[in-house]
């Protein structure tokens, strides 16, 4: 892996080699490092895997538009996820005139559209009758069922991205497990890079991932205080080492300084504003 600076905007292509650019890597309420949503990037193709209230912000910090996006994918419901996406859908609908394409399943499509999106994006035409739905906004890619255990797993592709979707422990905060927890996935990318999203500590999870794929880096979910929705670090720190050593830790609140993740065996914390590159 190698980290390139960004030089003027976000490049939204590659020379084939696959890219992650995080466009923020702060928790919910970190106000110096923006949100944890990040842009995949693969030869001439591209997908922004979640939206958050402050993304269109973050990337005109970087002299780049959130209209550019043409591909994108959510992992759950939380507004520093989705909060940017409805200026995703008016700014297609009426400014580019061009619908991105989403990632999603058929599920999560109705939870997001009826529960998040209606009441802002509905409501601006009335057409035969009837309000605008989420076809008017997003042109649907509907990731197929590959698996159903150890929990199910969806797979779809991008141009060249392959992704594979999963099940994630990560709200109500009591729930027991994945299958008790309000819907949230995480990412695995061309089968090599693990973004589980949003999470509790889901030894379970790494185990499954780590034994049936040959992840080379995880960007794991932290935060510096035991309980609540994500994992925590300590218990982050008690992962095999031959784990911790290719994670890098993101989502995390403005106090990171105070630790020191290579120190503690993982790769680091997960810098913004750059391109870590994979090669092909």
């Amino acid at each position: 892996m190698k980290i390139k600076k960004l030089e003027q905007t976000i490049e939204f292509t590659s020379d084939g080699s696959l890219r992650f650019f995080f466009i923020g890597t702060g928790s919910a309420f970190a106000k110096k490092y923006f949100q944890n949503n990040v842009l995949i990037i693969k030869g001439k193709d591209h997908v922004l895997v979640d939206c958050g209230a402050v993304c269109p912000y973050a990337m005109y910090t970087y002299h780049s538009s959130i209209a550019s996006v043409r591909n994108l994918l959510i992992t759950h419901s939380h507004a520093d996820h989705i909060g940017g996406l409805e200026e995703v859908a008016l700014v297609g609908r009426y400014t580019t005139k061009i619908r991105p394409k989403m990632v999603i399943t058929d599920q999560y499509k109705k939870i997001l559209w009826n529960q998040s999106l209606k009441g802002g994006c509905a409501y601006g035409e009335y057409t035969d009758g009837a309000f605008m739905t989420f076809e008017d906004y997003f042109d649907q890619i509907t990731p197929r069922q590959i698996a159903r255990q150890p929990r199910p797993l969806y797979e779809a592709n991008v141009g060249s991205i392959n992704i594979k979707l999963y099940r994630t422990h990560h709200i109500p905060d009591k729930t027991g497990s994945w299958r008790t927890s309000f819907y949230s996935v995480g990412v695995l990318i061309d089968d090599r890079i693990l973004f589980p999203g949003d999470t509790q500590f889901d030894r379970e999870l790494l185990d499954w991932m780590c034994g049936s794929y040959d992840i080379e880096y995880i960007f794991h979910d932290c935060q510096f205080f035991p309980g609540g929705v994500h994992a925590y670090y300590e218990d982050l720190k008690t992962l095999p080492a031959d784990m911790k050593k290719k994670m890098l830790l993101c989502h995390y609140g403005d106090n990171v300084d105070q630790y020191d993740a290579k120190k503690d065996g993982f790769a680091g914390f997960t810098k913004r504003g750059v391109y870590y590159d994979f090669g092909t």
